[in-house]
């Protein structure tokens, strides 16, 4: 009785895993004739994927800011209601070789600017230090340039300018340190580049200390701004000129 009892039991597991063996290569047999199928439509889901990560991630075009669009305490009361049209006043300004450098000497240039002066022992150097940076970046890039207009013309003369621009590492056809009329300069600082909290109007007392740096498109249009004393602005800086320069500049 036990033998046969043992013998139906080794039989019923016989019959089950040859009832399994022929399910598994039933199923190895069907997903065999599916496997061009397979392949085919794991190709299209990574093409799928592709496309997909490709649009969420796509560049989107930088600000053009406006007055309107900029804190009060940066902008000359006289232009606080503009909302379009915005753009770097033409300027006459002399660099630190003596020659006249305006609006034509940046057409058609991205641009970095900013404020400073050559006997600044505060924010200045770190500033300083991070055009150069800049400046190493772009140094063969033919888009893109730099301006530094001085704060204290009357001190920084041009031989004081070219003397800063030596010990500074300035490459002439890539930076220009400007000089030249207070007035102008601190015009261009309140009502174009909208740089600075203070109010005045350039005179003698008058003094202007920013840390903030302008990028500044081909349509001579505010693009961006940046703390020049902080190093993760100078490389947000950097990825946004490049951002400028992938929709042509402007």
């Amino acid at each position: 009785m036990l033998k046969i009892k043992l013998f139906l039991s080794f039989s019923r597991i016989f019959t089950a895993q040859l009832s399994f063996n022929t399910y598994l290569m039933s199923f190895l047999s069907f997903f065999r004739g599916y496997k061009n199928f397979g392949i085919f439509f794991t190709i299209l889901c990574i093409i799928i994927i592709t496309i997909i990560y490709n649009i969420l991630n796509v560049k989107q075009p930088l600000p053009i800011y406006q007055p309107g669009m900029v804190s009060e305490e940066l902008v000359d009361s006289t232009i606080q209601y503009k909302l379009k049209y915005h753009k770097i006043a033409n300027f006459s300004l002399t660099n630190q070789n003596g020659e006249t450098v305006t609006q034509n000497n940046y057409k058609d240039k991205i641009y970095v600017a900013d404020f400073f002066f050559t006997t600044c022992q505060t924010i200045c150097p770190i500033m300083t230090d991070h055009m150069e940076q800049i400046q190493n970046e772009i140094i063969n890039d033919d888009e893109v340039m730099l301006l530094s207009h001085s704060v204290t013309p009357k001190i920084d003369s041009v031989a004081q300018l070219k003397k800063y621009a030596r010990e500074k590492g300035v490459i002439d056809r890539k930076w220009n340190l400007v000089t030249g009329d207070k007035k102008q300069i601190y015009e261009l600082a309140r009502k174009s580049y909208l740089a600075v909290k203070t109010d005045g109007n350039g005179d003698q007392y008058d003094m202007i200390h920013t840390e903030n740096f302008m990028l500044i498109d081909k349509k001579r249009q505010i693009r961006g701004f940046y703390d020049g004393t902080n190093p993760e602005d100078i490389n947000q800086l950097l990825k946004d000129i490049e951002t400028l320069k992938y929709f042509g500049g402007s």
